[in-house]
């Protein structure tokens, strides 16, 4: 009997939600046109459809047959995925404010403090003054070209460390590497200073080098940010995420992120307290923010909760996204060897004798450029940008899209579209040479960083830093693989799981010192 009453249980609120479906899909389509899309099965949706370790593929595949422009149900999320050029101007550009908030995903609010930072929050004029604060004292071009000395010191000094393992066949985790070096780039140009989070944990990687414990947090919270939460999708299912233990992981990335977080701003708060002379400026953002909580500057009351929250994507989207670029370029490089020996030999004709190039060199490698376009090209940071939810009723190619729907925008399928592009599963940057086509959110047919009131406000910063960093590794070294690695696994493009799109199979390389 009690085996029976479980069971009991456990169907009833899956029976409610198929009556439930049932009743919302026959008053939708009688209703409304809605955009074609593959038949969802009752309460799953086309969650079946989806693979979760590369979405945007499985969605790729499925607008094939359905078009550009698609409806589905993720649970019961009304989704809405577009996968053409002229779709992403119509969702990006034409009406790009009702659909420029962002969805309340489980995941999402633990992480972001429940909306408080500025890449997941939902439209709003706290948004609006966030993004203003954010542009002004982070993001601006004046601000970028200022932190340019901390590039250059921390990639000159990477050069450096790799020369130490000049032919060493074991190779070094460049995967590794390009966080930990991304990683203390922005604790400098972000928080004043590099930060040594090793003090918990630390794992050994490729020929004595480290990853520190927040790395292994980034990942982790990548990973939470993709995750299905039944929460999200079955309301009365919530209790699974529970028992799977999804969200005891959650609650522990959270905290021990949050301590983080808490050590960076008291590490300011002790700062601000000690004597300062007149002609001191406030060294970074965080500095700023503690001093708008006193002086109540703002619109709304700024609490040590809404520092974590932009921290958390100062540390999330510029550590990861920079870093996974500069593999896949240097992946992609080391599957065409002809473009590589084509940007080597771009940069020792101009600057044979130089040790290091700075970013006025990279002004005159056009090349170069076009290498880290294709790059963007191919493998943009998040292949279906960050989630987006619609803020009111609007109509698309004749077709109604209703408040509250998901919008997923398949940058990746957009990017390796023929229509757009001749041949495009090939890495080929020879093709922006004859294109005035760029990824700055003018062109949709290439936008790695999005369009719109939503794009990425740190694009200018994480370009110029995968330009530097990519420059002087082919400038310095000539690539090969480890001896004992198999190229076909080590140079494959699969992906992880994440937002970012990280190479799956770390990337080992053998560093070999050009000569002059």
């Amino acid at each position: 009997m009690g085996i029976l009453y479980l069971v009991l249980l456990y169907l009833l609120p899956i029976f409610i939600l198929f009556i439930i479906h049932i009743h919302k899909t026959k008053s939708t389509r009688r209703t409304s046109l809605i955009p074609p899309g593959p038949k969802p099965l009752p309460i799953i949706g086309n969650l079946h459809q989806i693979d979760p370790s590369s979405p945007h593929q499985s969605l790729w595949q499925l607008s094939k047959h359905y078009g550009p422009i698609m409806s589905l149900h993720l649970g019961n999320i009304p989704t809405l995925v577009v996968s053409s050029a002229r779709m992403a101007k119509e969702v990006l550009k034409t009406h790009d404010l009702k659909f420029a908030s962002r969805p309340a995903f489980l995941g999402l609010r633990k992480l972001t403090y429940n909306g408080l930072d500025l890449g997941f929050a939902p439209y709003s004029p706290y948004w609006r003054e966030m993004k203003k604060l954010c542009v002004l004292h982070l993001f601006s071009s004046q601000r970028v070209h200022s932190f340019r000395p901390i590039r250059e010191n921390e990639v000159a000094q990477l050069i450096q460390k790799l020369s130490q393992y000049d032919g060493d066949e074991k190779g070094v985790n460049l995967s590794e590497i390009l966080m930990f070096l991304t990683n203390t780039i922005i604790c400098k140009i972000a928080f004043g200073k590099k930060y040594d989070f090793d003090y918990e944990e630390e794992v050994e990687f490729g020929s004595g080098q480290r990853r520190s414990k927040l790395q292994v947090l980034l990942n982790e919270a990548q990973a939470l940010l993709t995750e299905f939460y039944f929460s999200d999708n079955f309301l009365l299912l919530g209790w699974v995420d529970r028992v799977r233990g999804t969200l005891r992981r959650l609650d522990k990335t959270f905290k021990e992120l949050d301590l983080i977080y808490q050590r960076v701003i008291d590490d300011h708060i002790d700062n601000l307290a000690r004597p300062k002379s007149k002609e001191q400026e406030v060294a970074d953002i965080i500095d700023i923010f503690l001093q708008m909580m006193n002086n109540h500057s703002l619109s709304f009351d700024l609490t040590l909760n809404h520092i974590k929250a932009i921290l958390m994507n100062i540390f999330l989207a510029g550590t990861d996204t920079s870093a996974a670029t500069v593999v896949w370029a240097m992946t992609a490089l080391m599957n065409n060897p002809r473009v590589m020996n084509k940007v080597q030999m771009e940069i020792k004709n101009l600057y044979e004798d130089k040790d290091f190039i700075n970013e006025d060199d990279i002004e005159k490698l056009p090349y170069l450029k076009s290498v880290v376009k294709e790059t963007l090209r191919l493998f943009p940071p998040s292949p279906l940008l960050l989630p987006r939810e619609t803020i009111e009723n609007c109509y698309i190619d004749g077709y109604e899209i209703k408040p509250k729907t998901l919008v997923h925008v398949n940058a990746w399928a957009i990017a390796r579209d023929p229509d757009n592009w001749e041949d495009p599963e090939d890495f080929y940057p020879e093709r922006f040479f004859t294109s005035s086509i760029d990824f700055k959110g003018k062109n949709f047919e290439l936008i790695p960083f999005g369009s719109g009131r939503r794009m990425c406000p740190a694009m200018n910063m994480g370009v110029v830093t995968v330009e530097l960093i990519l420059a002087n590794l082919v400038h310095s070294f000539d690539w090969k693989l480890p001896n004992d690695f198999d190229k076909e696994q080590v140079l494959d493009t699969q992906m992880k799981p994440g937002i970012t799109m990280h190479k799956k199979i770390d990337l080992y390389l053998v560093p070999r010192k050009r000569s002059p």
